[in-house]
């Protein structure tokens, strides 16, 4: 399964953003619950899961595998 780097970063990309954004929307609506949003903990706990899901993609993309 060779991809082209181009692609794989196209594809993981977006998978992070999507992640990002749910794990964002995930903790904004845990601390409103607990009453204060704390921002800090949203960016961060946000940047992890991009990292994770970038890290997850190496090991490879079924959005790549469909295309071939």
């Amino acid at each position: 399964m060779q991809y082209k780097v181009k692609d794989w970063i196209k594809a993981a990309g977006i998978r992070a953003i999507k992640t990002v954004a749910q794990a964002a929307i995930a903790t904004i609506g845990t601390s409103a619950v607990m009453g204060e949003v704390n921002w800090l903990m949203v960016g961060s706990s946000a940047l992890l899961a991009g990292i994770l899901s970038l890290l997850t993609s190496v090991a490879g993309l079924p959005e790549l595998d469909k295309t071939e």
